[in-house]
Formats: structure tokens, sequence, C-alpha cells
């Protein structure tokens, strides 16, 4: 966010990452995304989501129940972090990466904000509106329910209030080399290059299969997924590949817990990935999860819903953990010897058609019939209005 300053012109004088609910980033992360130079200097500052944050509108109830399918009927706090919306910068720089996203359809654009620097109430609520609208009815689109109210939240209350511009890249694979690089780079202050974005994002991280897997293999980095919060992107990106009946296998070495922090470690583990309808049964009588809507929204995007089983083969969660959980275990020495051989794509071991995917982090896979006709394989989620806390409590991880 830079500023004019007499006699030294235009000069960068904040830098915020935008993380959500996720931990400040360590030293050795700074250095690795933005350069051992600038991690030297003192721009930087941590968005505080429990206190630095200012709610600056509401999209209207009427939006949200929509969205929740009459589940949820409040409004939606447009929140940002103070430092951006009351800092007086002469401009502020929105910079991120177009990918298929889970909870958004599509990351970027104004998520970076309304969530990345935004608070508690609205991540917590936008999580969970995502989640009961169905991640199949989501993921890859750039125009969906909750799209809408942070749309209208840009609209009404940032464009021509805030001197907001969006850097906006798509990354891919190079075909040759292997090597992650940039395919498209747009710049503008309003939706049109988001939109720009997107559509080359999903000619470049989105992999529409002709033939559904029965069993496919995720790998998750070591040093990237320390969590089934996080390595549960196995799950959501190929959700829409997988054969009625198949298997998701994920390799996960660095998989040591099931939440990002103790409060939501401790809730995974109470409850489990057990799906929708059970989960939203659960969230009727159980006042922890009315609080912690980011929770609930998890542990519905973690459920196959039955469709497909999911075996997690963790680096450090033992056996009884992981199935108490409502996951499947694998031994990871054993399946790691079996499939982690293999390349990106199709491959077979022991006579047996497998699709592996490195980095689940880069792409959506889908299979025709479902990324068409949408839905999230449930039978529902019980119907109704449920109730929602109105303290909610943080958790790490969101955003």
């Amino acid at each position: 966010m830079p500023n004019v300053e007499a006699n030294e012109g235009m000069k960068v004088t904040d830098v915020m990452p935008a993380l959500g609910t996720h931990a400040p980033m360590t030293e050795e992360q700074c250095k690795t995304m933005f350069g051992e130079e600038m991690c030297s200097s003192d721009v930087f500052r941590v968005h505080d989501w429990r206190n630095d944050v200012v709610t600056i509108g509401h999209a209207p109830p009427s939006m949200v129940s929509a969205a929740t399918q009459g589940m949820v009927s409040k409004p939606w706090p447009a929140q940002l972090n103070k430092l951006v919306w009351e800092g007086r910068h002469d401009l502020v720089f929105s910079i991120g990466q177009v990918v298929p996203h889970e909870v958004m359809g599509m990351a970027n654009y104004n998520k970076n904000l309304f969530v990345g620097v935004g608070g508690l109430d609205a991540i917590n609520l936008s999580h969970f509106i995502g989640a009961v609208y169905g991640m199949e009815n989501m993921m890859g689109k750039a125009s969906n329910p909750l799209k809408d109210i942070l749309n209208y939240a840009s609209e009404n209350f940032l464009e021509n209030k805030l001197p907001l511009f969006y850097i906006l890249t798509v990354m891919g694979t190079n075909a040759d080399s292997g090597e992650l690089e940039m395919k498209g780079l747009f710049f503008g202050n309003d939706i049109k290059c988001y939109l720009a974005a997107c559509e080359l994002s999903l000619s470049v991280n989105f992999t529409m299969l002709e033939e559904a897997p029965m069993k496919v293999v995720v790998h998750l980095d070591e040093d990237e997924f320390h969590s089934t919060w996080l390595g549960n992107k196995a799950i959501y990106r190929t959700r829409m590949a997988i054969a009625t009946g198949g298997e998701l296998i994920v390799l996960g070495p660095g998989v040591k817990r099931f939440g990002e922090d103790d409060g939501c470690d401790i809730l995974i583990r109470k409850y489990g990935y057990v799906g929708t309808p059970k989960i939203m049964e659960l969230m009727r009588e159980n006042e922890d999860l009315q609080n912690n809507l980011s929770v609930v929204a998890h542990l519905i995007h973690g459920s196959s819903e039955g469709r497909f089983d999911i075996t997690y083969c963790p680096g450090a969660l033992s056996q009884e953990e992981v199935e108490k959980a409502g996951f499947k275990y694998a031994d990871l020495d054993e399946m790691t010897a079996k499939y982690g051989h293999l390349k990106d794509g199709w491959g077979e071991v022991d006579g047996e058609k497998v699709f592996y995917i490195s980095n689940p982090a880069l792409g959506l896979w889908a299979h025709e019939s479902r990324f068409e006709k949408g839905g999230n394989g449930r039978e529902g989620s019980g119907g109704g209005e449920v109730p929602v806390g109105e303290n909610q409590v943080g958790v790490g991880g969101s955003g």
C-alpha cells in the first residue's frame, strides 16, 4: 500500500499478507515469497482478524437466505482491516493468484480483501454459505451466490471509496520443464480483470477427464500440508472427478493433526467427517458448532457424502485417530512404495488404472457429467433454518 511522501515520490509503506485467520508468516516463509531484501524492511504488517477490523457495510439478509437455501437469514458483514480502510493510502494494491477455489468458486479478487484481511464473522459465515450451497455447485465458477454477496459489498462499499487496484496472476505448469510459470497477468479496478483471469485459469488450471477414475492418488507436500484442514484440498479438488464407488488415497507425509489450531482440532476429532445431513443435525444440537461456522463448513467439505472412499496415509496420525474422524487408513510407507513412483495423470499399478496428482493446490479435476450438473451427492441438509451463534469463535486456517 503506497503513499506519496514529500521529495520521495511514491513509496510502499505497508505490506499485509492476506492470510485470513491463518497463522502469520514466518521469517523463512516471508523470504521465500517476497525476497530477503523486502523482508528485512519495516513495511510488513500482520492482519489481526480479532481486533483490527472495521465493518464497512452489510449485504442484505435476503442474499444470505437465498445462498443458504433459507438456513440462515442474517446480514453478511463486509469487514476490512482498519489499516486498509482507514490508512489514507494513495493506492491499495490487492495482489494474488486466480485459481479454482472450494469456497469461492474462483479465488482472489475481493476474497483477498473481505476474507484475506476481513473479520471473523464475515469469514465464518462466508465459509458456511459456500459449504451449504454445495462445493460441486461452486468450484470453478466465477458466478455463484457467495460471490454475488462479495460483489454486492464491493460495488456498494469499496468502489469510488478506496483507491483500490487488483493485480491478478494465473499460474500453470510448463509442459516441457514441469516448472511453475506465469500464464497471465491482469490489472484493473473492477470485476472485468477478475473475470478475464478466471477465463484463463479455467483453461490452465482445470482438467476435464473423459473417464471418471475409480482410483485417485494425491500427494501432499510434506512442508506445506501439516493437517487435514489444509490437506483436504486433495478431496476438494478431485471430488468432481472420482467415480461413484471409487477411492481417493491421500499420501500425507507431513500430516500430523486435523485442525490448524487446538480448538479446531478438538472439534474435528469430536464430530468427524460424517456427511452433511449428520453435521447439520449435530449443529442444531450443539452450541460449539453453532459458534464455529468455519469448522461446520470444513466438516461438510471434507466428506465424500458416502459417494466414494477416502483413505488417508498420514505421517503422524494413528489408524485409530484417522478412522475415528471418519476416514479409512493405510500405512504411508506401503502406499508410497506402491504409488509414489507415478507421474501426474493416468498410470497403472498391478493392472489397475490410477490417476495421480502431485499437487492438488494447482488445479481442479472433474468428469464432465459432474461438472455440468453440479450437486454434491448428498440427500439434503435437513431443511429449515439453523441456529447460528452470535459469538463466533476464531479458528486458525480460514481464508
